[in-house]
């Protein structure tokens, strides 16, 4: 919560990235390889920073709610997924001090994999979830789903 980069008052993700690492404020990494992980580490790159072996850089090989659970702890920074923050917000002393910035989106996707290179596969079964979930109703049950009242995902299929 005390913010002491000043990320707050940052204006995108890379600007945040470069004032935690300039102020060498904490920062807690999943190191995990998780989806979280690599767009943490895409943003790092998009700043030109290598943050693995500082000091103040910490990658633990936990899952979200650990990692968020020991920022927590050290007043630290951290990367989080708005599922984890909001199952977990009431849990911790912390606050957003960043959102919003496109650079932040980690979108999903869908894909069945070829039959003809993987023959033993439910291609068929593949294929109507895949009709589904992009139909009418299962977007809309993608745009309804919340987490202690708050909006998780955001339906975007074209």
């Amino acid at each position: 919560k005390d913010d002491p980069a000043k990320v707050a008052e940052t204006k995108d993700a890379v600007a945040a990235m470069n004032a935690i690492a300039e102020s060498k404020s904490t920062f807690i990494s999943r190191g995990d390889e998780s989806g979280t992980h690599k767009k943490e580490k895409d943003l790092w790159k998009l700043a030109n920073i290598e943050p693995q072996g500082k000091e103040w850089y910490k990658e633990v090989g936990q899952g979200m709610g650990a990692t968020l659970t020991m920022a927590n702890e050290e007043g630290a920074y951290t990367l989080v997924d708005s599922g984890t923050w909001y199952a977990y917000q009431d849990k911790v002393n912390m606050k957003i001090v960043l959102e919003g910035d496109p650079a932040l989106f980690n979108p999903y996707g869908v894909i069945a994999v070829n039959p003809e290179k993987h023959p033993n596969v439910a291609y068929n079964a593949a294929m109507a979830f895949i009709e589904f979930i992009t139909s009418e109703e299962g977007q809309k049950i993608i745009g309804e789903y919340k987490k202690n009242g708050y909006q998780l995902f955001v339906p975007d299929a074209k």
